[in-house]
């Protein structure tokens, strides 16, 4: 596994550096060779935060850890890397080989919440790309398990639509389809 490891707005000590290389070295049976960790190490504010990032046959693994010690950070943050190769092992391994808004309810809600102000102007705050593949619906909601997301965008490989899973407040999961 190549692991490459960074500071974001702070200098990464070569003690820093080998905990980390040797802890994730810990995770390399689980990878090919081509695997590839990116750690970035950071301090915000006097919480130390760990970011590692494993990207391995087209999957992603992620985990961020916040601490006051950054080397309790990296152990916490390879716990959750470990964690989510146990939860997920059996997918893994399967993985690795082979209308909600009536314009007329909008009036008598705006007389009665008149001190609400509409948001005259959206910002967004930050763009992603990323490659849309095409994948199976469990193996969306795997994906955005191993990154730590609320929803994850995919190319449905039974229906070659755009497709959204995400995870309900119940613990379950939704799928977003488009209408036909």
């Amino acid at each position: 596994m190549k692991i490459k490891v960074n500071g974001k707005n702070f200098e990464v000590t070569e003690a820093l550096r080998e905990k980390a290389i040797k802890k994730l070295s810990k995770l390399e049976k689980f990878f090919n060779v081509d695997a590839e960790a990116q750690v970035m190490m950071s301090v915000q504010r006097s919480r130390h935060v760990v970011e590692i990032t494993i990207f391995f046959n087209g999957v992603v693994m992620r985990a961020e850890v916040a601490h006051e010690d950054m080397y309790a950070a990296i152990d916490k943050a390879i716990d959750r890397l470990e964690g989510q190769i146990r939860k997920n092992k059996t997918r893994l391994s399967k993985k690795i080989h082979n209308g909600a808004f009536k314009i007329e309810n909008f009036n008598d809600y705006n007389n009665m919440n008149n001190n609400v102000e509409e948001e005259s102007e959206f910002k967004v705050v930050r763009t992603k790309r990323f490659a849309i593949k095409p994948m199976t619906v469990d193996e969306a909601i795997l994906q955005m398990n191993l990154l730590g997301h609320e929803f994850f965008v995919f190319s449905n490989a039974d229906t070659l639509e755009t497709n959204v899973v995400y995870r309900r407040k119940d613990g379950n999961y939704g799928l977003i389809e488009p209408e036909k």
